[in-house]
């Protein structure tokens, strides 16, 4: 079993009360447990739990939503079974904004716009394809773009979603033309020597599912090259 990239010991925790407790995802990070058997973060954070709170028996931990394992940035976890139940009526209802930055090839034609797609996910590669029109076992996925800081080669985008379908920010932006930096499933031409994709969860934006406070979280980037050129000159 392989373990995440995070430990109890480096997670960077960016939120945390008696409810909920949101972490900056590195990549390789794998939110929940799957059929590879590799250790998720969410046991990695239960550990901390256990650990800093000294806790008996088992420790409760909901997954309130997910990222992609060569995604970075924010991901909440619910520490109570209200919070849980109370997040996925708030993911549900839309009643959550999520904030994402991706570094692309190819300068979109337009500086901001709004891509309206229908995504069909294959199981057998864990793929969505993205289509103009709707077609048998599609779902409409929207989201909004942002052209915010360009380099020679490369393009960061501000995105933000309507909807959250499978592979969604990857496939789309893919289908103008503009594929996130090693993203191989998605017609990067190279992949990222640590195995990640230049896609990050900037910020979430949500009324605390229980005290009922208005609450924002903002995840810094990797600690890498290029995140670093793109952001040195925007405001964050």
């Amino acid at each position: 079993m392989k373990k995440s990239v995070s430990t109890t010991e480096n997670l960077q925790i960016l939120h945390e009360d008696n409810h909920l407790i949101i972490i900056n995802k590195r990549s390789g990070d794998l939110v929940q447990g799957d059929k590879t058997g590799d250790t998720p973060l969410s046991d990695i954070v239960k550990g901390y739990i256990k650990k800093k709170y000294d806790k008996p028996g088992a420790v409760y931990l909901g997954v309130t939503h997910r990222l992609d394992r060569p995604t970075t940035g924010v991901v909440v976890f619910a520490k109570t079974s209200k919070a849980l139940t109370r997040m996925n009526a708030l993911f549900l209802n839309k009643k959550i904004a999520k904030t994402y930055w991706a570094i692309v090839k190819n300068k979109p034609k337009k500086q901001k716009n709004t891509l309206i797609n229908w995504l069909k996910k294959n199981p057998k590669n864990n793929k969505s394809s993205a289509y103009i029109k709707e077609v048998d076992q599609s779902k409409k996925a929207i989201l909004h773009y942002e052209l915010i800081h360009s380099l020679d080669r490369y393009h960061l985008l501000e995105v933000n979603l309507e909807t959250g379908r499978h592979h969604q920010i990857r496939s789309q932006l893919s289908a103008i033309g503009s594929p996130i930096k090693g993203d191989l499933k998605y017609g990067f031409d190279r992949s990222n020597s640590d195995g990640s994709i230049h896609l990050h969860a900037r910020k979430i934006s949500f009324t605390h599912p229980v005290n009922e406070q208005q609450i924002t979280v903002l995840a810094d980037p990797p600690n890498e090259v290029l995140w670093k050129e793109c952001i040195h000159h925007i405001k964050i």
